[in-house]
Parts: C-alpha cells; structure tokens; sequence
C-alpha cells in the first residue's frame, strides 16, 4: 500500500472533519412530493428557511430531527469507532446549535464550533421509496464562515483533515482550511459531496484537487460530473490522475480504490435492503479514513468502509444503533 500519511507528524492521529454544521430533517414521501418541492432527486439544492418551513406543513408524518452535515455525520462514525476525532463548523448560538453542540460530544467527537447570531442551518432530506434523499439545504450560520476564523489550532494532533465538497459554496473557505491543514502536516481528504455540486465548480474543484487533494472520494454520478466520463473505468483513471489515493463508490457493487500501485476492488456488504442512504458516503469515508489512519491496508480499510455504509443504510437518519456499530468493530483487526 502506498503510504499515503508519509509526511504526518508522528503521533498525529486525529481526523477532523470540516463542513457545514446542519440539522437534518427527515421525512419519507413520494417522487411526486420531490417533485413538487422543487428538489432535485438524489442531489442538493440550497434553499431559503422559509422554504423548509412551508415544506414541514406539507409532510405526512412528524419528520425525525438529528445533528448532520456530510464531514460532521464522517467525524461522528470515526469517533463511534474509537479513533480520534474532531469537527470543525459554524452553527448559531441558540437551541439548535447547543444541541448540536452536546449531540457531538455524546458522539465522541470533539466540536470546534464557531458560532452566529443567526440560526443553524437546516437539511430538509425527503427520503423516497427508493431509498434515495433529495435534500433541500438552508445553510444559515455555517455559511458565515470566514477564511480568517479558521486557525492551526483547529487543526492541531491532525493526521487527516477531511473536507466535504458542499463547502464549494463558499470557495474562499477550502483553501484557507487546506492552507492551515498543510501547516500541522496533515493529508488532505476530499468528498466530493454532490454531482450538481460538482458540475457547478468543475474548473475550480479540478485545479484545487490537483494541486492540494490527497484523498479524493466520489461516488459514480459524482466522478462523471468532475471528469465527463460515464466509463467507471476511465473515470477512476482520471480521478487518480489527479490525486495520489483516488475512490469510486458504485453503490450495491461496491468500491474501487486507485492509486499509483493498481486498484483495490472493495465488494459491498449483502444482506437487507436499503431503508435509507442518507449518510452512505458520509459513513464510508468514515470506516476508510479511521482505517488508513490506523495503518490498516487498503482492502482492510475498504471493508470497514463497506461495513458503515451498508449499516447506516438500515436505519432512518445517519445513526448506526449499537448493534450496527458491534457488528462493524468485528471486523477491526
């Protein structure tokens, strides 16, 4: 396995997340209700509160609040398997966010929130008969973030500094993060979050991967967005031609990680159904980086991978039961 951490500081052993600090709302419905909302199916759209507000009024069923956000919903799964972990965002300072707040040290992550007088974002997530989520995002505080309000200390103990690609919204963010992650040593990782997402930024997200992306993770609407091919094979290629460690999630089939030495093909995990794929991605990278920065090998990392994803997608919402998270510690070596 290529050592993708050669140049971590010894005993740097935490993995921070950075990304939007939210709160999902989840509520089950039709295509047709997807529809209606003006959301786009299985993508994002950033809308105004009042939007989500007049939604809530339509649902059919008192939808299921919990803490989210793709990197924070990553730090969560890594402090739920022991490692070391930390998040990194802007929330506001009332209710909403002091429960976020206490949501993610229950979680055993530690919070490096900053805060705002406005409210703390919300993820309206309509979960389809088919599993897939459609969100509709108010960012609220966590776009008021700042380059400036981000510091080393933020980062401090880093081996992994994990960005999600929602923070594309705000491009003046991620190089100053990668800027400060670069100064303590730490590998830079990359979800690329959301294909429309993708599309939108493509020149500017191509130039900073290849110049600062160590890690690059994407699933396969998201890889043809960033590269144009629709080949999962030559999509991978290009992925990896940009950054050293390069991973393709192709969903019930598994994964596909690439690096200069060949690809490590990851089978997925059998058995139930999908109830739900909110967080799948977010739960991935979560098993994956845990397991790199442990030293695990690439396959090994990969089935803790799987392991996550696949166990998150048996519950409503991104949080795996205790059960879920023994049968996943099994596999650690």
């Amino acid at each position: 396995m290529m050592n993708i951490l050669a140049n971590v500081k010894p005993g740097n052993r935490v993995i921070v997340g950075v990304g939007s600090a939210l709160v999902d709302i989840l509520a089950h419905e039709s295509d047709d209700f997807v529809l209606d909302c003006g959301a786009i199916k299985g993508g994002m759209k950033l809308v105004e509160n009042a939007v989500i507000d007049q939604i809530l009024e339509k649902v059919s069923a008192p939808p299921r609040i919990v803490p989210g956000g793709s990197a924070c919903n990553t730090a969560v799964g890594i402090g739920r398997l022991g490692g070391k972990s930390r998040f990194v965002g802007k929330c506001g300072s009332g209710v909403m966010g002091n429960f976020y707040e206490s949501d993610l040290r229950k979680q055993h992550v530690e919070p490096k929130l900053l805060r705002s007088s406005s409210p703390t974002g919300r993820v309206m997530s309509i979960i389809t008969p088919d599993a897939q989520r459609s969100m509709l995002t108010y960012l609220g505080a966590s776009a008021e973030a700042q380059p400036g309000e981000f510091t080393e200390q933020d980062f401090e103990g880093a081996a992994i500094v994990h960005i999600e690609g929602y923070l594309l919204f705000n491009p003046d963010l991620i190089p100053a993060v990668i800027q400060r992650a670069r100064a303590i040593g730490a590998a830079i990782s990359l979800d690329l979050a959301s294909f429309n997402i993708v599309a939108e930024s493509r020149e500017f997200l191509k130039k900073l991967v290849r110049e600062s992306v160590d890690i690059l993770i994407a699933n396969e609407e998201e890889a043809e967005a960033y590269t144009g091919h629709k080949d999962e094979g030559a999509a991978l290629k290009a992925l990896q031609a940009d950054a050293p460690l390069a991973v393709l999630k192709v969903g019930p089939r598994g994964s596909f990680i690439s690096t200069d030495g060949g690809v490590v093909s990851i089978a997925a995990r059998g058995g139930r159904q999908a109830r739900d794929t909110t967080g799948a991605g977010d739960l991935w990278a979560a098993g994956f980086l845990f397991g790199l920065v442990q030293g695990y090998s690439l396959e090994k990392s990969g089935e803790l991978a799987s392991a996550c994803g696949y166990e998150v997608c048996q519950v409503i919402g991104t949080d795996i039961p205790d059960d879920g998270w023994e049968r996943i510690r099994r596999l650690l070596p």
